[in-house]
């Protein structure tokens, strides 16, 4: 018996360190890959940097060209997270402590479905169906809050413009959102729950006092997602957005995202204009990072609530 079970021990040892040297290898082939595209990307753009201002796009240099396309991104992601983070928050909360057993499971699978559309399909409704029924509603705004910059007239007889880029943009994160908060809300520990409505809390100050805590990470990590996949979203915002200089104005067309600037230009491309294209790449490339590291460090400060404690 001895016997076996000192077989038995060594062949666990062998599966642990097989299992850890597995596990090893994939993290640092995720590391090994990221660090070589940055690499493709700045080495392909070096030219963008060392050419004459004169002869990048706008003539003005690289700085004037890529400032107000990355203003433009980021005008429209934070239009898609002010749309879809507390709808989706609410719409995960709904289905997870509200809504009926059954009705809960189908809503499930329809926000879950709404993640398996294809960009081209949303870009198609938003420039199809979207944009030109917003028209009205432009129109309307540009003549009762036109005193409001982002309001100004006149409002564009397409639709086609950055609110509807970002109307579209949400649209397309609300799954992300939605399926994540509501598996948070569902980790949440049925003792604390059960504690709060026991000392008389109503249903609604156990959720601000019990899930909302605990589920805060996991809110911000699913929102940190989102905007990722806002940020670089390339075919719908092509397809929705009439690209123009930068404007403060949401109801106009005009404005113009990376993702967007990059697919609609590449084809044609070549020389210093390729690099740009790829410069512009390595600028998101960059954003992108920098907005997972400010979501690693917001995680951080609000981790010490867990079930556990």
């Amino acid at each position: 018996m001895s016997n076996t079970l000192t077989a038995g021990g060594s062949k666990g040892r062998t599966g642990d360190k097989v299992f850890s040297g597995l596990a090893l290898f994939a993290g640092c082939l995720i590391l090994f890959v990221l660090f070589c595209v940055a690499a493709f990307l700045l080495w392909q753009a070096l030219p963008t940097f060392s050419a004459d201002p004169a002869d990048i796009t706008g003539g003005e240099g690289f700085f004037s060209y890529i400032l107000p396309i990355v203003i433009g991104t980021l005008i429209a992601a934070a239009i898609a997270l002010l749309i879809a983070t507390p709808v989706g928050v609410g719409v995960a909360l709904f289905i997870s402590h509200f809504a009926p057993r059954r009705l809960a499971q189908g809503l499930g699978y329809v926000v879950d479905l709404l993640a398996a559309i294809p960009s081209v399909v949303y870009g198609a409704w938003g420039m199809t169906v979207l944009a030109p029924a917003l028209v009205p509603v432009y129109e309307w705004l540009a003549e009762n809050a036109g005193w409001i910059p982002i309001f100004e007239g006149p409002a564009s007889q397409t639709g086609k413009t950055m609110l509807t880029a970002g109307i579209v943009l949400s649209v397309m994160i609300l799954p992300i959102i939605t399926s994540l908060s509501r598996e948070i809300f569902l980790q949440t520990p049925k003792l604390h729950e059960e504690a709060a409505l026991a000392m008389g809390a109503t249903r609604w100050e156990m959720i601000r006092m019990a899930v909302f805590p605990f589920a805060r990470p996991g809110v911000i990590s699913a929102v940190m997602l989102g905007l990722g996949r806002a940020l670089g979203e390339t075919m719908a915002v092509a397809m929705v957005l009439s690209g123009g200089a930068l404007m403060a104005s949401l109801i106009k067309s005009g404005n113009q995202t990376i993702a967007a600037e990059i697919a609609l230009n590449f084809p044609e491309a070549f020389g210093l204009r390729l690099a740009e294209l790829i410069a512009a790449g390595l600028v998101l490339f960059l954003i992108t990072l920098a907005v997972n590291m400010v979501a690693r460090w917001i995680i951080s400060r609000h981790k010490e609530f867990s079930g556990a404690n």
